[in-house]
């Protein structure tokens, strides 16, 4: 309403100075302060309504207009009553506009009829043409009004969608790393009772092979536990029957998954510091995926003679894992050549890349996805070697 109000006052301002001169020059049809100065707030002061209104506040322009063009109290009633038609046409309809049109003709057709002169045909022309381009611009704006609402609705309908996409997809990688898990923790089980039976026939004969049992009866146990741990945190109530029970691959087969990208013609390199030998099962399996993944993307999105590397570093705390591509020396600019990539929370992507970021949180690792200095890709991901 600040802009409408500033707009009342400026229409009641032009009136104001129209009656000063008015009075400075002394016309003999002036009419006094005391009446024209009501008469123009009258006028002016329904406009500040006008979009909480629109209908009121036109036919209440129309009725004071009679008396404020009677009076010749200024061009302020031409100027409200087109303003007054351009909202009906933006906030009401078209149907509300034309009545009101039709109003204003017949009044301005009777006040003509009654003080008819030779220059009234001007007045005709003039009005008609205000009338007119009011009519045109609230079309416009009206257009452009609705246009903006049916973009801000579709882009609302892609935002719902996406978010219930990625939810969706995020639910069945949780789902599945859960199933992962499950065969991960049920084995652990497995060879737990099968080492607790052969220590308890070994007891008495051979204690040394009943205390290796006991040991690594310990030793799983406690990444069961670490496991069952994480199962609990993204199990979902979704019932695993029929999906079939497969042996997991783990970190230390990454050479056959390497050789495999080979064949299918991608030239890898393989680089290992330290041994991924005993690993936690879940974490072994989540470096495997995580690489399997990322060299998948680069055979599907890097092109024809395109080159990968995998580097694997395990230290006491982490295991990191970066594997790049050259994109086929595509250069990106997205990245500068000389500059690091930093980026804290992963690109947009497909579920590959869902996957990836999940199995990462899931162990409270982290993950980096982006485009790499230089041009290609580049994934850079971290979990950790013990439980948390």
């Amino acid at each position: 309403m600040v802009g409408d109000s500033l707009l009342a006052a400026l229409l009641l301002l032009i009136d104001l100075l129209l009656l000063v001169a008015d009075s400075a020059q002394q016309q003999s049809n002036m009419k006094p302060w005391y009446i024209a100065v009501p008469v123009d707030l009258l006028m002016t002061a329904p406009i500040t309504f006008r979009r909480r209104a629109p209908l009121p506040v036109a036919y209440v322009v129309l009725a004071v207009s009679v008396l404020h063009s009677t009076l010749q109290l200024g061009f302020s009633s031409l100027i409200a009553s087109a303003i007054a038609l351009y909202t009906l046409v933006i906030y009401v309809n078209r149907k509300q506009a034309g009545w009101y049109l039709a109003a204003q003709a017949g009044v301005g057709a009777v006040q003509l009829a009654v003080s008819w002169e030779p220059t009234n045909w001007i007045v005709i022309v003039v009005v008609a043409l205000t009338f007119a381009f009011s009519w045109v611009l609230g079309e416009f704006v009206g257009a452009r009004r609705a246009y903006h609402t049916e973009v801000e609705a579709r882009l609302h309908l892609l935002e719902t969608e996406r978010d219930q996409a990625s939810r969706i997809a995020v639910a069945q990688e949780r789902g599945r790393i859960a199933r992962e898990l499950h065969d991960v923790v049920a084995h652990a089980v497995s060879v737990i009772v099968v080492q607790a039976d052969g220590a308890s026939y070994a007891l008495r004969t051979n204690p040394d092979l009943a205390e290796r049992a006991v040991q690594t009866i310990s030793n799983t146990g406690r990444e069961a536990l670490t496991e069952l741990r994480r199962l609990l945190e993204v199990l979902r109530n979704e019932e695993s029957d029929g999906v079939p029970r497969i042996p997991q691959p783990d970190a230390e087969s990454l050479a056959e998954l390497v050789e495999r990208v080979r064949q299918a013609g991608v030239p890898v390199g393989l680089g290992i510091e330290g041994t991924l030998a005993g690993l936690p099962a879940g974490v072994s399996l989540g470096v495997y995926r995580i690489v399997q993944e990322s060299l998948t993307n680069t055979l599907k999105h890097a092109g024809q003679g395109a080159r990968a590397d995998v580097r694997i570093v395990r230290g006491e705390e982490l295991v990191d894992v970066v594997v790049t591509d050259d994109g086929a020396g595509k250069a990106r600019a997205l990245v500068p050549a000389d500059g690091p990539v930093q980026i804290e929370r992963p690109l947009p992507g497909g579920n590959g890349v869902i996957g990836m970021r999940e199995r990462t949180n899931v162990y409270g690792g982290s993950l980096e996805v982006g485009p790499a200095p230089g041009g290609g890709w580049r994934v850079h991901a971290t979990l950790p070697v013990r439980a948390l």
